[in-house]
């Protein structure tokens, strides 16, 4: 037993904690959870817990259904609530998929993502990540369907109290520090409701697992608060889509490999490559990083998303952004991805933009010359005129484009890739046959 193991059982005899949750994610980013009691962890590192694969969205058929959930000891944390009880705390920790035999599940997109990762290692890079991460806090689900109210009327960077939830950002960012999650920034957006906290950042894998983990403690602190958060992409008509703008960055040892002092934007030549990766291959990457129907309500003209394959320097209009906040300082050297949304699947988003940026860099791309008009303010033919390509403007779209992709292909892996096409094809075909209230508003009293 290595010592991050006896660390986690020590743990667990010292805090008197009576469960542990087992966590993983599945194809469509949704988390799973099976708890087990204390005395079975020394087994489940040894042998891991059993399941059945064909029952999770994405990771099996039924002939092939026995898959093994492996506890990774060094994701263990504490959960920083009590139980409903108020006579103990539960931890848990992230699983890797396995197959009976040992070997990793090709389904899991935890091991996706570390495949990627495997390759930008074996490139001489790690990649690091800071998401900026954007949901609304609402008073409230409705169950008919209707539009939800916002739990405060505030505006951007507003000192704003919630009406339904006065302290909930201090005690989200309480419990994300508990469980190791540092939080670098936390502001109210643009619209009523509308919130952003931004995580420091960290190595890929950790921040995916970082994620699944901030969707989980925001859903749970709301809750605590008498309020409902939600990563729906677009929930409202008219206020802007909760984006998740992903900062990256790779590094060579202790270097930036983005950084160049002597360059106009301090970007090295392998940063303009991943850039351009990036640029190329956003059309078919828009599937996965942009997953809902919903998410291509956001990516529209007019909002505050990009819409355009183009690049920039302060220009919030572009699809990647080489934001200046430390001039001259050589480790915060990034580039800003601007299209992913909120309700992606973390480790198959980074898997495929590190995969795109990572052939810009072997390959050589030529970056483009920047955007540094307004994108959003141009017309469609001006657009065409500056050579920008437009993003997908519907999830059909996309998923086009992800089909006759090979680099998204070999990213996902051939399981994940099919599965993954499969649901969303079934997902529009259900939303197009779906008569919309909006229909019946505008249709019925006239036809």
């Amino acid at each position: 037993m290595d010592r991050q193991q006896e660390f986690v059982l020590r743990t667990l005899e010292e805090r008197d904690i009576r469960f542990v949750r087992l966590w993983f994610t599945d194809v469509l980013g949704y988390l799973k959870s099976v708890a087990i009691a204390p005395a079975e962890l020394e087994g489940a590192f040894a042998e891991g817990i059993g399941f059945d694969g064909s029952a999770i969205e994405g990771f099996a058929r039924a002939y092939e259904s026995d898959m093994v959930a492996k506890p990774d000891p060094a994701t263990f944390q504490v959960l920083p609530w009590e139980t409903p009880e108020g006579d103990h705390y539960s931890a848990r920790m992230f699983c890797d998929i396995a197959m009976p035999d040992g070997s990793p599940s090709w389904a899991d997109p935890r091991h996706v993502l570390r495949r990627g990762l495997s390759k930008a290692g074996e490139a001489g890079f790690t990649c690091y990540v800071h998401p900026e991460i954007e949901f609304y806090l609402l008073r409230d689900l409705p169950a008919d369907g209707s539009e939800p109210v916002p739990a405060d009327n505030g505006g951007y960077f507003d000192q704003a109290s919630h009406d339904a939830a006065p302290h909930f950002r201090r005690h989200a960012i309480e419990a994300l520090e508990q469980m190791g999650i540092s939080v670098e920034f936390s502001h109210h957006e643009d619209a009523p409701g509308m919130q952003e906290i931004d995580l420091r950042y960290a190595d890929a894998l950790t921040m995916a697992d970082n994620i699944m983990t901030f969707r989980y403690v925001v859903k749970e602190v709301a809750l605590t608060q008498g309020a409902r958060a939600s990563f729906m992409p677009k929930p409202f008509t008219a206020q802007p889509g909760s984006a998740m703008h992903t900062h990256m960055s790779l590094f060579e040892g202790d270097g930036n490999a983005f950084h160049d002092e002597g360059d106009p934007y301090e970007l090295s030549d392998t940063g303009k490559a991943f850039v351009a990766g990036v640029l190329a291959h956003a059309r078919e990457m828009s599937a996965v990083t942009n997953q809902w129907v919903n998410s291509y309500k956001r990516l529209i003209t007019g909002g505050e998303a990009p819409t355009a394959v183009c690049w920039g320097h302060a220009n919030r209009s572009a699809l990647v952004r080489v934001p200046m906040y430390s001039p001259g300082k050589a480790s915060s050297r990034r580039v800003e991805i601007r299209n992913p949304d909120t309700a992606c699947n973390p480790y198959l988003a980074f898997a495929v933009i590190l995969a795109a940026g990572l052939r810009g860099v072997r390959e050589g791309y030529e970056l483009p010359a920047p955007a540094e008009d307004d994108v959003w303010s141009l017309s469609e033919r001006e657009r065409r005129a500056a050579g920008y390509a437009a993003l997908p403007q519907n999830l059909a779209e996309a998923l086009t484009e992800m089909e006759n992709s090979e680099l998204v292909a070999e990213a996902l892996g051939e399981h994940v890739f099919d599965f993954f096409l499969r649901n969303k094809r079934s997902e529009w075909d259900n939303y197009r046959r779906n008569v919309t209230p909006y229909e019946l508003r505008t249709y019925l009293p006239v036809l």
